[in-house]
């Protein structure tokens, strides 16, 4: 019996959200201008992260486009996954995103590629690779470079830095913000233990609670996607609830908070915290549009699903974003955002 064909996912609009690592640094220039002593605390801050060398080894890389434009690569993992067994390799990436941010540093544009992509991933170290494969082999084949590498070949877009994320460190920095709020979009049943019901509406969250639902995939159509855009919702709902909280403006809790969160992160080798801060100081939630790399269905290779970039709408938006146009690029000049150059 032939393989049917997997729906192809809904396109959807923009989402303008507050982004973790753009409210952070923001959080933490406003105090830094406010005070010089505070500039030694962002150092510290800094010393606190964990070091990857991400470009090791990497030649024939695309060219910086446009002076002032930051490209960043951000890598999600949850290492506390129960998904994940003893015999899976653990070193994976579940989520990537291309962060890019405007020249003029007053707007950002955060692109999912969704880890099931199915795209040319060059050849690794130990000979694996050079072949066509899901994006997020790259990473379990010949790690951060490898990563950074097939991005680059995909998008063209040459990455500046990377950040990887460990989504299930966050259970504690949740905790800290005494839970948090989110909206479920549909009635599931956790297929992990305690096997927990989450029923649609708005839903009070601890810890645990939040990240088993943030890693739950199988119960929808279109799987990793929507995966992807409840762990977004989760990191913009985690700065609200910060917010409201009044953590942003008690000193011994923001650094409980940038801590708890500077824990859960590691960065390229050359990544300066307090330099990309001062980068992302303007920008606020309005200032940031989450979108998802263009895709032109979902389908099988072999006994794989995978989903098929839309390679035309990929081209033209990764260009946008090499000539720093992004924004002009989804309106077509003026008006709103064309959910046409949209990927679902």
């Amino acid at each position: 019996m032939a393989r049917p064909r997997l729906a192809r996912p809904g396109r959807a609009r923009p989402r303008r959200q507050k982004m973790v690592l753009g409210i952070l640094a923001a959080v933490l220039v406003l105090a830094v201008a406010g005070s010089v002593g505070l500039y030694a605390y962002g150092r510290s801050l800094n010393g606190d992260l964990k070091r990857t060398d991400a470009f090791s080894g990497l030649s024939d890389r695309p060219s910086a486009a446009v002076v002032g434009a930051l490209n960043v690569l951000v890598l999600g993992s949850d290492t506390r996954d129960p998904g994940i067994t003893n015999a899976e390799d653990p070193a994976r990436s579940d989520t990537m995103m291309l962060l890019h941010v405007d020249a003029d540093h007053q707007h950002a544009y955060v692109i999912s590629i969704p880890r099931d992509t199915w795209v040319h991933v060059p050849a690794a170290p130990d000979g694996n690779g050079d072949t066509m494969a899901k994006i997020n082999a790259a990473y379990a084949w010949g790690g951060t470079p490898l990563a950074v590498k097939t991005v680059e070949e995909f998008t063209g877009v040459r990455i500046d830095h990377v950040v990887l994320v460990d989504f299930g460190g966050f259970q504690k920095v949740i905790d800290a913000m005494g839970g948090v709020d989110l909206s479920v979009d549909q009635t599931i049943t956790s297929i992990f233990p305690p096997y927990r019901v989450f029923t649609a509406g708005r839903r009070h969250l601890n810890g645990d609670e939040a990240l088993d639902y943030v890693r739950q995939r199988y119960q929808y159509d279109d799987g990793d996607l929507t995966r992807e855009k409840h762990q977004q919702q989760l990191l913009a709902a985690l700065l609200d609830q910060a917010a409201k909280a009044g953590t942003l403006t008690n000193l011994g809790r923001l650094d409980d908070l940038l801590r708890s969160v500077t824990a859960c992160l590691t960065v390229d080798k050359g990544f300066d915290l307090v330099g990309v801060s001062l980068a992302l100081r303007n920008l606020r939630g309005p200032d940031v549009t989450y979108l998802t790399s263009p895709i032109a269905g979902m389908d099988w290779e072999g006994d794989e699903a995978v989903v098929l970039p839309d390679q035309n709408q990929a081209a033209q938006l990764y260009q946008a974003v090499r000539q720093d146009t992004v924004g002009s690029y989804l309106h077509g000049g003026s008006g709103p955002p064309n959910p046409a150059r949209i990927g679902g």
